[in-house]
């Protein structure tokens, strides 16, 4: 067998199973957030499933939801009392319901509440983020270098704008920084985009003007990323273990910067400042699952902690058939005062399912041409 064919079956086995995992948690706490709210609300739920298609195996609990895991385990979802589908459309019964099937059916639901249902999806991948890193900040420590420069690299976009070492940063474009590692955050976000920065130098406040050289590289996992660069280095590298309370702090102050960032990123990629080389799809998620794994448990939980990050993020994205489609059609029900007719969320539903399988098909395909699929097949058939 050629050398891509033992890496690709080779991968399937290694990779196959850590992605499952944390797929599979991830999904669960994002269907959960939206049981629990729906819960909390009055609605009964008739199905819970992580993963689509035929049903693995299942069971039905005391309040009527049957939980089941099925056999596609790319996504899940609740089914909710009143709804026609996973995609909760209204179901054609709900006019003829009863007062007590009213009382617990999604459709008879206030607009908050069913907002909050919606919306309790991604607000629980967001948590989940939160606790993971708190937990790692609370044990094993958070990377909390100081923002000083050890080192200004010669001919660098750090040395044209005046940096010196033992310089502590303190400031970008107006943002407060105390770790080293927010700055090669903000800077690796802004290749070729000019940077207001405040350093402290002597005990004095020097305001530098800096603009970040952009640089193509690749990173641990093989993925070519375009990164900004200021030339400059850490003084030293540290870990500070913070008290349960503390840890939450920045766990979220973290998962906030993830978020900005990510936006950031496809915000980008629509402009064309950055490639659509750096979308992944399932195999490429996958991929680096297994490569994660295999550095260990904390390197994994913080990749989960991104992936949740990531997932609760996409859903809220305002396209039909996901969280943040429904949402947008809440919001024009707010503005309306009623809801939208059947026929434009039906429209809408299929112009999102569309958008859907399209992203689907598309990072599917840059996966595979990453990873030299077609490279093995012809090789199978020359």
């Amino acid at each position: 067998m050629s050398r891509n064919g033992t890496e690709l079956t080779g991968g399937l086995y290694g990779f196959g199973i850590p992605f499952l995992v944390v797929l599979t948690v991830l999904v669960f706490i994002h269907e959960l957030g939206h049981y629990l709210v729906a819960r909390r609300n009055g609605v009964r739920v008739e199905v819970f499933s992580v993963g689509f298609g035929p049903e693995l195996f299942g069971w039905t609990d005391k309040a009527q939801t049957h939980w089941k895991f099925s056999i596609i385990p790319l996504g899940g979802y609740v089914k909710m009392f009143g709804d026609a589908n996973a995609a909760s459309q209204p179901s054609g019964e709900v006019a003829t319901m009863t007062e007590e099937e009213r009382a617990v059916a999604f459709p008879y639901k206030s607009l908050g509440a069913r907002s909050a249902i919606v919306a309790g999806g991604p607000i629980a991948n967001f948590l989940f983020a939160i606790v993971l890193l708190a937990g790692l900040f609370s044990t094993v420590g958070q990377p909390f270098t100081p923002a000083v420069v050890g080192q200004v690299s010669p001919d660098s976009a750090a040395e044209a704008a005046g940096f010196k070492p033992r310089d502590r940063i303190v400031e970008i474009d107006g943002t407060a920084i105390e770790r080293f590692e927010e700055l090669q955050r903000i800077v690796a976000m802004r290749p070729d985009e000019r940077l207001s920065i405040v350093v402290v130098r002597d005990d004095q406040k020097i305001a530098l003007e800096a603009t970040p050289t952009r640089v193509e590289t690749t990173d641990n996992f093989g993925n070519l990323q375009v990164l900004g660069r200021l030339g400059i280095s850490r003084s030293g590298a540290d870990y500070v273990r913070h008290d349960p309370l503390t840890a939450i702090w920045y766990a979220s102050r973290e998962t906030f910067a993830l978020t900005v960032g990510t936006l950031e990123a496809v915000g980008q990629m629509i402009v064309g400042k950055r490639s659509s080389d750096e979308l992944g799809g399932p195999i490429r998620i996958a991929q680096m699952s297994g490569q994660v794994a295999e550095s260990g448990l904390v390197p994994l939980i913080w990749f989960s902690a991104v992936l949740s990050i990531n997932l609760g993020l996409i859903n809220l994205f305002p396209i039909p058939m996901l969280d943040g489609g429904h949402l947008l059609f809440y919001g024009i029900e707010a503005v309306l005062g009623r809801p939208l007719g059947a026929r434009a969320q039906e429209f809408g539903f299929r112009i999102g399912l569309a958008l859907v399988v399209s992203l689907f098909l598309f990072v599917t395909w840059k996966d595979l041409v990453r990873i030299e699929v077609f490279d093995f097949v012809k090789s199978l058939v020359t």
